[in-house]
């Protein structure tokens, strides 16, 4: 029977699963396959298994609850091996590289961070910083019908907004830097310019929102900051 797999630990992780319960409609009871110094955390995988709240939210609670007792290799939700033969057999083969990783990951959690920008004070700050776009947005005003003139002033604002979005990025990230050990970037939302995942020792998560809290006070009510955590270490896995 094909195996669901949950995360990765240290064998002599606590592992205090009790009262939890694994993905599936039927949801299925989780157990550890278990390999030298390693083990996983896995069930039974259930056909047709889709991303729903209810699965989403089951394997997130395994995660949570072994991050709680100790360091943990979160894997994404739907990874599926053929069974717990082969799950075996992948531990022992990867086993330098995973026990390399959780003891990097020891003591440490993930913390992302969200940072947007609202899009008429950036707009505002274009036209009164750039005499080009100023021009051609009083002539735009003026000559409704003057498509070309509007594409340009629109591809003018596009390449300022990007230009200044990544400038605003690498001073954020410059001031949370020192307050982290790593920083992982992923791609901006369609809302948020900054987008940074940053790996904390947990005695100091609180260190760490109020260096991002500070942050935010600096730069005031026209940004909005979003910090979410703790969370599974998915980026520095």
């Amino acid at each position: 029977m094909p195996t669901y797999i949950y995360a990765i630990t240290q064998a002599d992780h606590p592992l205090a699963l009790e009262g939890l319960q694994g993905v599936g409609g039927e949801a299925s009871d989780l157990r550890t396959v278990k390999a030298g110094k390693l083990a996983a955390v896995v069930s039974d995988a259930p056909d047709g298994l889709r991303a729903k709240r209810r699965d989403l939210v089951a394997h997130q609670n395994v995660l949570e609850r072994l991050m709680a007792d100790g360091a943990v290799l979160p894997m994404r939700f739907g990874l599926v091996g053929p069974d717990d033969g082969q799950v075996r057999a992948a531990l022992e083969e990867g086993a330098e590289g995973y026990t390399s990783r959780l003891s990097e990951l020891d003591g440490r959690l993930e913390y992302n961070v969200k940072v947007s920008l609202d899009e008429d004070v950036l707009l505002r700050a274009i036209l009164t910083d750039s005499p080009e776009a100023r021009q051609l947005s009083e002539y735009t005003r003026a000559n409704p019908g003057a498509q070309d003139r509007k594409m340009a002033l629109g591809e003018l604002v596009s390449r300022e907004v990007q230009s200044r979005q990544e400038a605003l990025g690498r001073d954020i990230a410059s001031s949370l830097a020192s307050a982290a050990e790593r920083a992982s970037e992923a791609e901006p939302t369609k809302s948020h310019f900054f987008n940074v995942s940053y790996l904390v020792k947990r005695d100091e998560a609180s260190a760490f929102s109020q260096t991002v809290h500070e942050e935010a006070e600096r730069r005031g009510d026209d940004y909005q900051f979003v910090l979410n955590g703790p969370l599974p270490p998915y980026s520095f896995v």
